[in-house]
């Protein structure tokens, strides 16, 4: 129900609980006040009675009583009047037959009490009004009844009774307390006309603010209130009018910079303030996804935040994520499925070692494979299951080429959910963007400056960043290595006959029988100038020895063409074991280091194994 209703409602049952109350307190006391004055005319009538009876008792006209009353009850309203004596009258003149009515039980309480007695008697459609007055003796007044009655001042001589028809008088009554209702609800229905009129506008205004209020509820901010009046209401309407103006221009305006940041555009009929505020909501929580990847050290951290937000914040289960690697040759994937450095699985194998095969590698556009299924030929779900797959690739760039790839697969009914979320994906790989792009800026600073330029291989600070991680797997997997210590025989000579130039290229020849004679997970370091140190992760002695042996040979065998002139050269080689001879790891290079010196002190191009009478101190800190 609305106000109006309801205060309307309130004032009509007040109006009709007054109206009531005022017919009611007027009928009481009109009819109180008609009795009253009823009474008032019957004494006055008896007190007549009274006096005409003492006068007709002393002057001895008793006889003429009857008439007497008969007259009285001529007059208008007044049906029947008698007396009836009391015992202390009989008892004194003896027992009358003039007429007397035997006295009823009113008349003996009341010649009994003295007290007088009304009553009002409905008879069909006459209200009769009955009196009885006690006929008291007086001793004042001349004359005066103990004059003749033998009885104390103040006895009841008898009582008279009168009887009236007051039934005119009772809708007389009637029609004044109806007359008066009428009056007082004319009255309240004017102010019923008035009330209604003055809350017409401020009903409508109501109404009208609810309405708008709904509509802005739904994101429509253009609805306008009527001002209906001058008054606070119309200020109310008006000041409510400025306030949707204000936050439609501002919704808009804000909608249009979240859209451009987010690239999504409300659709015809959504709600622009649920859209806004989701937008926003996304756009934060990107901003926090920012926050967290500039503090991850690594681009691996960076990449498994991605999958998580992936996952918990779009709920897709199945996408990779691919990084093309430094010299842009191959492509790599780091996460599949959530998985770190999981085997491709959606799309060709062929994808990691010919990148171009990718189309989102090759154009550095996404790809829509959702839309367009067969835009990509690269793309290789899983045939099992009969599965509708759709795909979407998105490449990051970095310095303008495409440095990342993330591929999300949904199955046919999920392709619906990934468009809808399209916009924000985008803003969080935007967002990730520059963050992998100067993280990877900052590995390869790192990667140079543990890389020897010229070889390509691993410097010496490389080994220094490396040892702990290297020897936490040796203590966990309790294996053992072998460290190779290895130098040119005669390198000074190249140099000083035949240039820098032509020493750089013996280096480098080398650097390439070194790296393909040892395995991927074994290190080869540029230790400095022509010395070399190679640590082979899980060998036996024996199997180190002769990796040793197959390196020294192929050195041996080596021809650098310098200026039309073939240099031979070979190299002198010592080895130690971790942890065997030394609990150190760098103890152990320092050995492997003193058996390197006992090679070239017993003719050089050769291998030596350390053995603990080499530890002379004299001879460490001889130059060979």
């Amino acid at each position: 129900m609305r106000l109006k209703s309801k205060i309307l409602l309130f004032f009509t049952a007040l109006s009709i609980a007054l109206v009531l109350v005022v017919a009611t307190i007027s009928f009481f006391a009109f009819q109180s006040y008609s009795v009253a004055m009823t009474a008032e005319h019957v004494r006055t009538a008896s007190e007549i009675i009274r006096v005409h009876l003492t006068d007709a008792m002393i002057n001895g006209s008793m006889e003429l009583r009857q008439g007497f009353l008969k007259r009285i009850t001529e007059v208008q309203g007044l049906r029947t009047v008698y007396v009836v004596r009391s015992p202390l009258v009989d008892q004194q003149f003896g027992v009358s037959n003039a007429g007397e009515l035997v006295p009823d039980d009113i008349e003996q309480q009341v010649m009994r009490d003295g007290m007088q007695r009304f009553e009002t008697v409905q008879q069909g459609d006459i209200t009769i009004f009955r009196s009885t007055i006690p006929y008291v003796a007086d001793s004042s007044g001349t004359p005066n009844c103990l004059q003749c009655h033998n009885v104390r001042d103040g006895a009841v001589l008898g009582a008279v009774t009168m009887t009236m028809d007051i039934s005119r008088l009772r809708q007389q009554t009637l029609m004044t307390v109806g007359g008066i209702a009428v009056t007082v609800a004319l009255f309240l229905f004017s102010l019923f006309l008035f009330l209604n009129r003055l809350l017409r506008p401020i009903s409508k205004t109501a109404k009208e603010v609810e309405e708008v209020v709904l509509q802005a509820t739904k994101g429509n901010f253009k609805s306008a209130i009527t001002i209906q009046t001058n008054d606070e209401v119309g200020q109310i309407a008006r000041a409510l009018n400025q306030l949707l103006r204000f936050l439609d221009d501002g919704l808009n305006h804000i909608g249009r910079q979240v859209s451009h940041l987010t690239g999504r555009e409300p659709s015809q009929g959504e709600n622009l303030l649920a859209v806004t505020i989701d937008m926003v909501e996304g756009l934060t929580r990107a901003q926090h996804f920012k926050q967290a990847i500039e503090e991850d050290e690594a681009k691996v951290e960076i990449y498994q935040r991605l999958s998580t937000t992936l996952q918990d914040e779009f709920n897709l289960r199945e996408f990779s994520i691919y990084e093309i690697t430094q010299n842009r040759s191959e492509m790599e994937s780091v996460i599949v499925d959530g998985n770190l450095s999981g085997a491709c699985h959606w799309c060709n194998s062929q994808v990691l070692e010919r990148p171009e095969t990718c189309r989102a590698r090759r154009t550095g556009h996404m790809v829509d494979g959702v839309v367009q299924p067969d835009i990509c030929y690269a793309f290789n779900p899983p045939m099992e299951g009969g599965e509708d797959y759709g795909y979407m690739c998105f490449p990051i760039l970095q310095s303008g080429v495409v440095g990342s790839i993330v591929q999300l697969v949904v199955k046919g009914e999920e392709k619906a959910r990934l468009q809808a979320a399209l916009p924000y994906i985008n803003v969080y790989l935007r967002e990730a963007a520059p963050v992998l792009e100067a993280r990877r800026l900052t590995e390869t600073l790192k990667e140079s400056s543990l890389r020897d330029p010229m070889t390509g291989l691993n410097n010496r600070r490389y080994l220094e960043e490396y040892v702990e991680t290297l020897l936490a797997n040796v203590r966990r997997q309790q294996i053992h290595l072998a460290i190779m210590m290895l130098d040119l025989d005669y390198f000074k000579m190249v140099n000083d006959s035949y240039g820098h130039d032509a020493g750089d290229a013996v280096l480098k020849a080398l650097s390439q029988i070194l790296r393909q004679s040892v395995r991927t997970s074994d290190m080869v370091i540029r230790y400095g100038g022509e010395e070399f140190l190679i640590v082979l992760q899980d060998t036996t002695e024996p199997a180190a020895d002769q990796v040793a042996e197959n390196i020294r040979r192929t050195v041996e065998k080596l021809r650098v063409n310098v200026g039309g002139t073939m240099l031979q050269k070979t190299i002198s080689i010592g080895l130690s074991d971790y942890p065997t001879d030394s609990s150190t790891f760098w103890q152990a290079v320092k050995f492997a280091d003193v058996a390197l010196y006992r090679a070239k002190q017993t003719g050089r191009n050769r291998v030596v194994r350390f053995t603990q009478e080499m530890w002379e101190k004299d001879d460490h800190d001889q130059d060979y």
